[in-house]
């Protein structure tokens, strides 16, 4: 990496100095270190991240190897190819703390569901999707076989069916460079999304059996077996956006290792960034700062550890924009 920086990265170093911004570069500087070194990065996304379009810096960051896992909830594991298949369809609402409920239920009528100041519509976004997801289902069940909910998606995207409705530069889209390369994912909780809901459709319907997905069971051995092959030398980064299970299934695979399967020598995440706009605990796992995850063998007392306490659709793309040299 060259030492001279774009002018995104020279804007921070010159301008955010103190409070949340000083925590933004600190936590940026922290990254591009920890990779310097030879360390390994997972990142989680909860909140509406890929409905955010954080694929555009997030796409960049797979296709340069800033980042080597990816936790997520369902939602962000679908609605980045969404947003890639129905672009032009989605509306946009930024007048929405104003909607009465009847506006809401206007929406919900005109096929719309909204995130925020941002509708998808389900027509284009999910119907797209779903014919496609159903036939790589059937198509694995009628062979034996049995594939998480991101290899099943990787299928459907490798395999070139969604081109001919592709609305954004796929560049753009997190989900097609994470394909391509192949990227680790866990999708905890997969069955409380959109594709997840259709999916458990398809089982009580008769037409598909729960097996022929992966459980969280196996996710969390999936990356039992990651972490153990890539947690030497430097070590794996925690980078979290937002809170829930997307960020709290992985960082419980090391003291699930060490405690609950006794193996010695698993070592702590050597990296913690978390960025959260949530109210500071009151007993939410957001909310809690990462001292806390020392006493449940997360994090040790000396991993460099950074809290931005700020809206992530605004701090991770700049994030991602420093560790990349803009």
């Amino acid at each position: 990496m060259g030492t001279q920086k774009g002018p995104i990265s020279q804007f921070l170093e010159k301008n955010y100095l103190h409070f949340n911004a000083a925590a933004l570069v600190d936590a940026a500087k922290g990254y591009e270190a920890h990779l310097l070194e030879g360390g390994k990065m997972l990142i989680s996304l909860g909140g509406a991240m890929s409905t955010a379009e954080l694929g555009i810096s997030l796409a960049e960051m797979i296709r340069q190897d800033k980042v080597q896992f990816i936790s997520c909830t369902g939602a962000n594991l679908e609605e980045d190819v969404m947003n890639l298949v129905a672009h032009s369809h989605y509306k946009r609402v930024p007048n929405y703390r104003d909607l009465t409920p009847e506006q809401e239920r206007e929406l919900l009528d005109e096929h719309y569901n909204r995130v925020t100041d941002t509708c998808i519509p389900e027509e284009e976004a999910f119907r797209r999707l779903q014919k496609h997801l159903e036939d790589v289902w059937h198509a694995a069940e009628q062979k034996g076989e049995r594939y998480f909910p991101h290899e099943f998606l990787y299928q459907v995207v490798n395999s070139g069916i969604l081109e001919q409705y592709y609305e954004i530069d796929p560049k753009d889209s997190w989900i097609v460079a994470a394909a391509e390369k192949n990227l680790p994912i866990v999708c905890p909780g997969w069955e409380d999304s959109t594709t997840g809901n259709i999916f458990a459709a398809n089982v009580i319907k008769g037409k598909l059996q729960a097996s022929t997905v992966k459980s969280g069971i196996e996710y969390m051995i999936y990356l039992s077996e990651w972490y153990r092959e890539n947690s030497g030398g430097k070590g794996v980064g925690f980078f979290q956006i937002a809170g829930g299970i997307s960020g709290d299934f992985p960082i419980c695979v090391v003291p699930m290792m060490y405690q609950d399967l006794e193996w010695e020598d698993v070592p702590f995440w050597a990296y913690f960034c978390q960025i959260s706009d949530s109210t500071t605990s009151y007993g939410s796992y957001s909310g809690a700062v990462p001292n806390e995850k020392i006493t449940w063998g997360k994090l040790d007392i000396d991993t460099p550890k950074f809290v931005v306490e700020s809206d992530a659709t605004i701090v991770a793309p700049l994030i991602f924009s420093y560790v990349l040299g803009h």
